[in-house]
């Protein structure tokens, strides 16, 4: 038994509604992180973000063509059943900073990703709807693949010294 039974997911088109939401979401943020950096001049960080952005955008499309012509439910954003209100795939937003590096952009990734392996895995462990398990475990298989990935990346990016926020000319808020 899950011990998230209020949080399963027994329906294919709930479940395609609640991945594409996951992973636009995380789309979306990343192409906001993109932004943020690109005008706090870190052009590195810029395009890793961008780059993740892309990526999953890819995941929406795929997951598009999963679902084929199902009809998805609409659903409002409390409506969804992440454990903690937050789609699980989403970058921790308010960790980033305006002078992070390739590593702790990389860092944000991962979490990401290993909060929706987790996010499938309980889906596939909670279902009592067999095409929901195997989607889900097909998923979580995706995003165990993505944390691989994410982690080789990682060790090419050393982590900082702990001096690396310091700015000697940090940006002034307009009044």
């Amino acid at each position: 038994m899950s011990g998230h039974r209020d949080l399963d997911i027994n329906s294919i088109e709930e479940f395609f509604a609640h991945a594409l939401a996951m992973e636009r979401e995380a789309s979306e943020q990343y192409a906001e992180l993109a932004a943020q950096m690109e005008v706090h001049n870190n052009p590195e960080v810029a395009e890793l973000f961008a780059k993740l952005s892309l990526i999953e955008g890819k995941h929406v499309d795929k997951i598009d063509q999963k679902s084929g012509d199902r009809e998805l439910p609409h659903m409002a954003p409390w409506d969804y059943k992440w454990d903690d209100g937050a789609a699980p795939e989403s970058p921790a937003t308010m960790e980033a900073h305006y002078m992070m590096t390739p590593h702790h952009a990389l860092s944000l990734a991962l979490k990401a990703e290993q909060r929706a392996a987790a996010f499938f895995q309980r889906i596939a462990a909670g279902s009592t709807d067999d095409e929901v398990k195997s989607m889900a475990a097909e998923m979580a298989a995706e995003e165990i693949e993505h944390i691989a990935w994410l982690t080789d990346w990682l060790k090419k990016y050393p982590k900082p010294d702990s001096d690396w926020d310091d700015d000697l000319d940090p940006p002034m808020m307009q009044e």
